[in-house]
């Protein structure tokens, strides 16, 4: 458990009346620490805007008050979680599940072999080389001897060209910002090169000698996890100097806003820059020429200008890239740029198909295209020239990652996992067609004792809506309705696909359904499906879970009082959304790292990047959409809520923690009837990425304990 040392600094009791059933009687309603209210009213285009809690917006490393607050909430919270009946069950049986052998999928440089590979409970996954595909495995790097605590990560890595040095980086405590370090691979020792405030960046050799990078200027002191992050650059380290001396590649000084990060072709030819303002998928693209390095040094040149459309470079030979675009095909197109003339020379090889293009490769002489159909992955196989050839088969209803490999070498691996199916690695020989499997975990259960279903269901509007409805067989051959986790996001283009959880398939194996609905504003069909979810559309995304809710329960699959819900950042502003505007429909909910007060999200660190999808609290027209939903501002007083468990951490510097700390602190505050409004604040964790093991399994059986009371699920 969490740290919870000081005692209560007050309590306010809830006092409105609502039925409750005999298990809930179980637990005493807990007493909220009493949380101190400023008389702080704006004024915002013409509306009297109170903010009572904006204190608790402070970093709590550096407002003791702050700290206090969180240590009084954990109190609360922990004493409340600690007699959930099922709490201890979900512990041990999501332990369980989570042992398990994990690997990623591998890359080859220079005859090696580079994957991670977890024995199961281990916090952090370690990095392993093979002399060739059949060779002995060996250590490299193990993240779990960086920290006591196992919270020190190993984020992104790459092997240089030849095999001989890595490029990584390490994410501490859950902390956004990264420091890339380099390691000799022979010797197994660092080479002492050491690059600081990193910051959504990719890693990105330059030869075997130097590297690209994207970093940020330093903070003022004491505002690491909260500043605006602006005036992001892209920079060249050659190995054996000081970052002092790393050069500048590119920025936009007089476009502050503007982000640059940058890939290089797999035969060292171009590096790839990619700016964009925001998290659409609207980019610029400039090119570095480095066969010309000597002579022109980092000349960058446009590619694509304007901020209008996505595209992504897949690779290059020679002077002829391939690239992806939505550019006039709102599902995405390939195309080819000649850059062999005077003018680039654009020329279409795989036309917008029905499907959602959601990856592209280049291994061999082929291009492998995955698509979304109805949000499951469909591995299809072009010629350069944009002949089609057969398709790779898939085990099923799931979702394919990997294809990773280079033009002229026919091997690729690729991950293939679905709801009831952790993820197995496959190795491909394109030239042939020819699959085996790479890694395939032992599993605690059997994935044929579960049923994955795809249903469709309309929404307010009428919107057809997919959704995958995963229950134990017996469970759905019954017919009974059953306690049901319902999950959601709805936002940013993400389109949610089938893939193995733990802490998931234990409420599906103590009886629960677990349902995820693929509602609008995510990319699941592409740019429409994302536009009308997003902005003055956002309304449609609620709508759409409040539909799947609704349907759950008219269909039988859902009792009237057995529907939780859940959903973690973007889908955590969705769960408290509709949670104030359909308080009835719900029996419990978990908001995880939610974005909560939208009339401030755009102030701290990397908000000001989601306007994109939101729109800007300055203008008058935005905000009167965003303050219709913010959940923070819309809590309904004197109304019987469900259960709510708010959860976050103390290092999320992508959604602040302050965001979760003033919903919180409104919810209790607002009589909300019998049902508990709590939340857990986790220590050394972040917003998700690089959380240990034993804290995700703690944090996972808390949030099931609490939802599976509430909900009257019980293990069998």
């Amino acid at each position: 458990m969490r740290s919870a040392s000081i005692a209560l600094i007050g309590a306010a009791a809830i006092a409105i009346s609502a039925p409750m059933t005999a298990a809930a009687q179980d637990i005493a309603a807990p007493e909220y620490p009493e949380t101190y209210q400023q008389d702080l009213v704006e004024e915002i285009f013409g509306q009297q805007i109170a903010d009572p809690y904006r204190w608790l917006e402070d970093d709590v490393r550096n407002n003791p008050e702050v700290a206090n607050w969180v240590e009084a909430q954990n109190t609360v919270t922990d004493a409340y979680l600690e007699q959930l009946p099922a709490r201890a069950w979900f512990a041990e049986r999501i332990g369980e599940l989570y042992n398990y052998e994990r690997f990623s999928t591998p890359v080859e440089k220079g005859g090696r072999y580079f994957y991670t590979r977890n024995t199961g409970l281990q916090n952090q996954s370690p990095l392993y080389y093979r002399e060739g595909l059949d060779g002995e495995q060996k250590l490299l790097l193990d993240p779990n001897a960086w920290a006591d605590d196992g919270a020190t990560a190993l984020g992104g890595w790459v092997p240089s060209p030849d095999g001989t040095k890595l490029l990584y980086s390490v994410q501490d405590g859950g902390t956004d910002w990264r420091i890339i370090r380099v390691m000799d691979i022979d010797t197994g020792e660092q080479i002492g090169d050491e690059i600081r405030w990193a910051k959504f960046t990719g890693l990105s050799w330059v030869g075997e000698d130097g590297f690209l990078y994207s970093r940020f200027p330093e903070p003022e002191e004491g505002e690491d996890f909260q500043a605006l992050n602006y005036n992001q650059a892209l920079f060249y380290h050659k190995l054996g100097t000081p970052q002092s001396d790393d050069v500048q590649v590119y920025a936009t000084p007089d476009e502050p806003e503007a982000g640059h990060s940058a890939g290089v072709t797999s035969d060292g030819r171009w590096a790839v820059i990619y700016s964009s303002k925001g998290t659409d998928s609207r980019y610029e693209i400039h090119l570095v020429d480095l066969d010309a390095r000597d002579t022109r040094g980092w000349e960058v040149m446009p590619l694509v200008e304007g901020f209008d459309h996505a595209w992504g470079v897949i690779d290059s030979i020679g002077d002829k890239l391939w690239v992806s675009t939505n550019k006039d095909a709102p599902l995405y197109r390939v195309m080819t740029v000649d850059l062999s003339g005077d003018e680039p020379v654009w020329a279409e090889i795989v036309p917008e198909q029905e499907q959602t293009l959601a990856g592209a490769s280049m291994i061999g002489d082929r291009l492998v295209l995955s698509y979304l159909q109805d949000a499951s992955s469909v591995a299809r196989v072009f010629t350069f020239e944009g002949n089609e050839r057969a398709p790779i088969e898939l085990a099923g209803l799931g979702t394919v990652g990997g294809f990773r490999g280079d033009p002229g070498k026919s091997e690729t691996f690729y991950s293939f996992s679905s709801y009831n199916r952790p993820t197995t690695i496959y190795r491909m020989d394109m030239a042939t067609g020819e699959t085996s499997i790479f890694a395939a975990p032992d599993l605690q259960f059997d994935p044929d004792d579960f049923a994955v279903e795809q249903r469709f269901y309309n929404s307010k509007d009428g919107t057809r809506v997919p959704m995958f409805i995963v229950r134990r067989k017996d469970v759905a051959e019954s017919g009974a309705a059953a306690p049901t986790l319902l999950y959601g996001y709805g936002g940013f283009d993400i389109s949610l696909t089938p893939g193995f959880s733990p802490s998931r398939m234990a409420w599906v194996e103590a009886g629960g359904a677990y349902v995820v609905a693929n509602i609008r504003g995510g990319g699941e069909y592409g740019k429409a499906w994302h536009d009308g979810g997003r902005l003055d559309n956002k309304q449609n995304v609620f709508d759409d879970f409040i539909a799947a809710g609704e349907f759950l329960i008219a269909e039988g699959i859902t009792p009237q009082d057995g529907l939780a819900i859940q959903g973690g950042s973007n889908g955590g502003l969705l769960v408290g959304a509709v949670a104030n505007q359909r308080p009835d429909l719900f029996a419990a909910g978990n908001a995880a790292v939610g974005v909560m007060d939208m009339l401030r999200f755009d102030r701290f660190t990397a908000g000001r990047y989601w306007v994109d999808d939101y729109g800007y609290p300055s203008k008058e027209d935005d905000f009167a959409v965003l303050r219709a939903y913010s959940p923070y501002h819309n809590i309904a007083a004197n109304t019987a809520y469900p259960a709510l468990l708010v959860t976050t951490a103390d290092t999320d510097d992508r959604v602040v923690p302050g965001h979760s700390f003033k919903y919180t602190a409104a919810l209790q505050a607002a009589n909300l009837g019998p049902r508990p409004q709590l939340i857990r604040i986790e220590t050394r964790a972040g917003h998700g990425s690089g959380k240990p093991t034993d804290k995700a399994i703690e944090e996972a059986a808390d949030v099931l304990g609490f939802l599976a009371y509430w909900t009257k699920l019980s293990p069998e």
